[in-house]
């Protein structure tokens, strides 16, 4: 097997324009908010990368220690001769104890960061020669299709890390019945799914003490300056994560240390002292509240697996 990636250019409007009216169209809203997959640019992936390593950041070695431990029984679910799907792949490193157990015939890796899904998949290639490695650039939250010559092989889609709770739960149900309708038939998904908890740890593990969280917060705007030429005063703002309650959810906010405003395209935003710019959530479930969720989107729910602390979760759907 050779040791190439082939890439798939899936990027369409993910990138440059839609960036661009993403922010304009989020800087105009009330309240100002932005998705967080704008985080992900070459730097913001790196800081992601930094942040699983924080000693706060519990979910990244929870969920790596349950998906050892549960590998076996993952790779029976599975079955053999899989095409594995990772959305979202990143540094792809939870993904080689499955690769390691499943054994899957192909692997296909889904990221709206080209240069960290390319860096990423050549590792894997060179690191496993007997796979057939993929590379999709794209962006799978509004687009998701499968490269043609994959969409017949039977897939287990990888959905790590806890992203489905950067959705709100109604996203979140609409992006599994997406996954679903985009998936042949017989196709499971692996999700990690982060559980509710004191908000001590939650609010810890999203303002970690080296400040990596709050350089990952604060990139979206030096991105924002650096590819569309806004003109933001970083200085002036400040990140904030709290846990909302009656949300189940943290949310990422920039707070605004003062009266100022963003100027963009010939468009001025005005931000009052205290106003913030909602960078992201991350909803967190109770294991037969995402069993619900995965139901109303078709899914049965096969198996899930926990830490012994029930920190976080993993779930293997199948819509057969």
């Amino acid at each position: 097997m050779s040791t190439s990636v082939q890439f798939h250019d899936q990027h369409g409007d993910a990138t440059g324009p839609a960036f661009r009216e993403d922010v304009i169209a989020g800087l105009a809203s009330s309240p100002k908010a932005l998705s967080p997959k704008h985080f992900y640019d070459e730097r913001g992936s790196q800081l992601f990368e930094a942040i699983c390593a924080q000693p706060e950041y519990y979910l990244t070695r929870t969920e790596e220690a349950i998906l050892r431990a549960a590998a076996d029984e993952i790779a029976a679910q599975v079955g053999p001769d899989a095409l594995v799907v990772e959305l979202g792949s990143g540094a792809s490193r939870k993904v080689r104890l499955l690769l390691e157990a499943i054994h899957p015939s192909r692997y296909l890796g889904m990221d709206i960061s080209r240069d960290f899904l390319l860096a990423s998949t050549r590792r894997l290639a060179a690191d496993y020669p007997w796979l057939e490695v993929h590379a999709a650039w794209g962006d799978f939250s509004r687009r998701l299709a499968l490269p043609s010559g994959l969409a017949a092989q039977r897939v287990v889609a990888f959905f790590p890390g806890s992203s489905i709770g950067n959705f709100t739960p109604r996203e979140a149900e609409a992006f599994l019945t997406r996954l679903r309708q985009a998936l042949p038939k017989g196709s499971g998904v692996l999700v990690g799914v982060d559980l509710v908890k004191s908000s001590d740890i939650l609010e810890a593990a999203y303002n970690d003490a080296a400040g990596v969280t709050e350089a990952f917060n604060l990139n979206l705007l030096s991105r924002m300056r650096r590819e569309l030429e806004a003109e933001v005063d970083i200085s002036a703002f400040r990140h904030r994560a709290i846990f909302n309650a009656p949300a189940s959810r943290v949310e990422m906010h920039l707070v605004s240390q003062q009266s100022q405003a963003i100027r963009l395209g010939g468009q001025r935003f005005a931000f009052a002292p205290g106003e913030t710019l909602h960078t992201e959530n991350s909803c967190k479930y109770s294991v037969p509240g995402f069993q619900a969720l995965a139901a109303r989107a078709g899914y049965r729910s096969r198996a899930v697996w926990c830490d012994d602390a029930a920190l976080f979760s993993v779930h293997y759907l199948s819509s057969d």
